[in-house]
């Protein structure tokens, strides 16, 4: 099961959902939010893992923002049960979790998104397929069969060609070509605007993530429902993941047209449209804007032009991204010890433990090794533990507390309270 550094607990509590957030619970950090936090922090030579162990109001005593405040920062601080519990889950399905502090992180997106670039991607599958750049396929959900089958088609000729397909996913054209791609065996890079989870176990993509050559992933909470901003939001990641797009079938607004029109604008890539003269269609307008008829031996008839960016210099000639741009990504922070936050188990009764096994070690399980000294003798209040561990914040103590009564670690009596130990210890590594 992946671990997690210390920095990437804090990038995750910073900027991630870990579920529907109630009336006045703040938002977590958007990309450009999160982007300029990041260069505050490494103009000061700080590291985000360092704030989950020194607080906020030392380390940030002359922040001041607009937007971002103390009280926010603090409050997503606090979210660490709601994260181990959402990490455990995503794991257990086979969600991976990636910052733009990670090597593996795609430079691609680095490059040509610069600070708006997404702070984490969750994901499934074959991580190296990130890195491969492809060709980008679009259209629209509500297409007619003639313009699936040629998605189906172009799939799986653009994977003969030893290239990979970058689609959405959506129902329609996203989900026709990629399925036509993996009929062939062809690699797939699906970028999700919501439902990762449910994806990620679902039949139709089951053996092309068994077999590596599939990777799903989002930058939105692998549980999110659908979103039409979260869906407009993922279409420059399709566009910046690949070195060329191709748009199957779009109408004059909407989804495909707004992501192709942004490209279009930014220059990221360039763009192919299927000829087609339907009254509806946007697909002439976006040649118009900038595009170029797709030739009817696509790939191979427009190999010279395939690779030209507009505007964006050659990421191919690029052997790698220093990671200035984005200042959490630094071999010094990369290279942090694990410290996981993926486990809601709580520890077993042997104490004696390796370093390994410390590392291996989840906050919360932490947290309960160190209840057990503090209820070794008797119960205790609340008041009590909140003296003992002055580096949780009221809220954090309860969410752990209200986790280990459920995990039946300890007990909590009324009139008055009081929390002992219970008579059932789980395994610190899992299981009972």
């Amino acid at each position: 099961m992946q671990t997690l550094n210390t920095d990437t607990q804090a990038i995750l509590l910073f900027t991630a959902y870990f579920g529907k957030p109630a009336d006045g619970e703040p938002k977590p950090l958007t990309p450009t939010e999160w982007g300029r936090f990041a260069s505050w922090l490494k103009d000061r030579n700080t590291r985000p893992g360092k704030l989950l162990a020194d607080g906020l109001s030392k380390a940030l005593s002359d922040w001041h923002d607009r937007t971002i405040s103390l009280d926010r920062l603090q409050a997503l601080l606090d979210r660490g049960a709601a994260l181990a519990i959402a990490v455990e889950k995503w794991q257990r399905s086979g969600i991976w979790i990636m910052t733009r502090s990670d090597p593996d992180y795609p430079r691609r997106l680095k490059q040509r998104l610069e600070v708006q670039a997404p702070p984490v991607m969750f994901g499934c599958g074959s991580r190296r397929l990130l890195k491969a750049g492809g060709i980008a396929v679009v259209g629209s959900r509500r297409a007619n069969e003639d313009d699936l089958d040629f998605a189906r088609a172009l799939g799986r000729k653009v994977a003969t060609s030893g290239m990979t397909v970058i689609s959405g996913g959506a129902r329609g054209i996203d989900e026709a070509v990629m399925l036509g791609t993996l009929e062939v065996e062809g690699t797939v890079v699906g970028v999700l605007a919501d439902s990762l989870l449910r994806a990620a176990i679902s039949q139709k993509y089951r053996q092309g993530i068994r077999r590596q050559n599939l990777v799903l992933v989002s930058p939105f909470n692998p549980e999110a429902g659908f979103n039409a901003g979260n869906a407009m939001a993922r279409n420059k990641y399709i566009y910046c993941l690949s070195d060329a797009a191709v748009v199957v079938e779009s109408g004059k607004s909407g989804g495909t047209w707004n992501g192709a029109t942004e490209n279009l604008r930014k220059g990221w890539v360039r763009l192919w449209v299927k000829p087609s003269t339907g009254l509806t269609t946007g697909n002439a307008e976006l040649v118009r804007l900038g595009g170029h008829w797709l030739p009817h031996d696509f790939p191979e008839g427009a190999r010279e032009e395939l690779f030209v960016a507009q505007g964006v210099d050659d990421l191919k000639s690029q052997e790698s991204i220093t990671g200035e741009v984005f200042p959490e990504a630094t071999a010094e922070m990369v290279s942090e010890p694990t410290a996981p936050v993926v486990s809601a188990h709580a520890p077993a009764k042997d104490d004696q433990l390796s370093t390994e096994s410390w590392q291996n070690l989840s906050l919360y399980t932490l947290f309960c090794m160190k209840l057990r000294s503090l209820l070794a003798e008797r119960p205790r209040q609340q008041k009590e533990l909140q003296e003992a561990l002055p580096e949780l914040n009221g809220k954090q103590l309860q969410d752990w507390l209200n986790q280990a009564v459920k995990d039946r670690f300890i007990t909590k009596h009324k009139r008055p309270v009081l929390y002992e130990l219970a008579g059932r210890q789980l395994s610190m590594l899992g299981g009972d």
